[in-house]
């Protein structure tokens, strides 16, 4: 099937575990809804083959946030399926603040999304997602206050 790469935006109120849990949800209904074969995410899950050789090429392919902002490694089997802060030093390369804004982040992702995923010079911030099957995200902000999340990654090989 190839690689997808996926973003979103979804509201944040201080728990990215959360939030994650949340957008799930909401891409479950949208993508499998009216689909009889997952009646839950759960179900979806328990799909093992599906799950393990295709995926969903969206965020339901994310199970778990890691609190590290260390890059994933191919070899290390326990970073797939993983959710992780950007760093900090790349928020700032791509947004020029630690506090940026989801106008800021919508307008980088549409730029990321016209360009490679990845490119042989400086990535894109989209770009940044080196390994498949993880994502990363990003506190975007309303003035001081941190009100979403912007969620980034990609499936497949």
């Amino acid at each position: 099937m190839g690689a997808s790469g996926w973003d979103y935006v979804t509201r944040y109120d201080g728990d990215v575990e959360a939030a994650l849990a949340t957008l799930r949800a909401m891409v479950f209904r949208e993508e499998y809804g009216s689909d009889d074969r997952y009646r839950s995410l759960e179900d979806l899950y328990e799909d093992e083959e599906f799950m393990g050789t295709e995926g969903t090429h969206t965020v339901l392919d994310i199970d778990r946030v890691v609190a590290t902002d260390d890059p994933p490694t191919r070899s290390g089997i326990a970073d797939y399926g993983t959710l992780r802060p950007l760093a900090l030093n790349r928020v700032m390369h791509h947004f020029g603040t630690h506090r940026p804004s989801v106008e800021q982040y919508e307008e980088l992702a549409a730029a990321g999304n016209e360009a490679a995923s990845h490119e042989e010079h400086e990535p894109s911030l989209l770009g940044e997602c080196q390994m498949p099957w993880t994502g990363y995200y990003i506190a975007l902000y309303s003035g001081d206050r941190p009100t979403h999340l912007g969620i980034f990654g990609f499936s497949g090989d």
